[in-house]
């Protein structure tokens, strides 16, 4: 094996990055939602599992800014999938009737979407693959 190769190879960040771009290419052909990217997706499944979730707690299931969360939060909106009240100083998300719906089809596109990876990679090494870097991710974060 060439030099290169082997440090490729061996390079998570360029292995993780390298595996996050097919992953996102599946789930974008998995995912028909119009303009809603599939990060916007799993904020409407995460609103779904904690009805009127702070916007604090929200960026911290999902792991990111809080600007990012405001601006997904304001798409959201704009399209009419939650609603935003504010209480003081927190937020709370909740979905709409639509937003509700948006996550049902997202629930079984989901699921075509592991049937996709794990036709390729075999649905155990699917699951153990998702658990290590679920695992790896948090003690990253800490």
């Amino acid at each position: 094996m060439k030099e290169e190769e082997q440090v490729l190879i061996h390079c998570l960040y360029f292995t993780a990055n390298r595996f996050a771009r097919n992953m996102t290419k599946l789930a974008e052909s998995t995912f028909d939602f119009d303009d809603l990217a599939p990060s916007y997706l799993y904020m409407i499944m995460t609103i779904q599992f904690h009805p009127g979730i702070t916007q604090k707690d929200l960026c911290q299931k999902l792991s990111i800014a809080p600007s990012t969360s405001t601006r997904f939060i304001d798409k959201l909106e704009k399209q009419q999938l939650v609603l935003r009240k504010v209480n003081g100083k927190e937020t709370s998300i909740s979905l709409t009737a639509s937003g509700e719906e948006v996550y049902k089809k997202f629930r079984l596109s989901l699921k075509e979407l592991f049937d996709a990876y794990s036709d390729v990679l075999g649905r155990e090494f699917s699951l153990d693959l998702s658990k290590m870097l679920h695992e790896a991710s948090i003690k990253m974060e800490k």
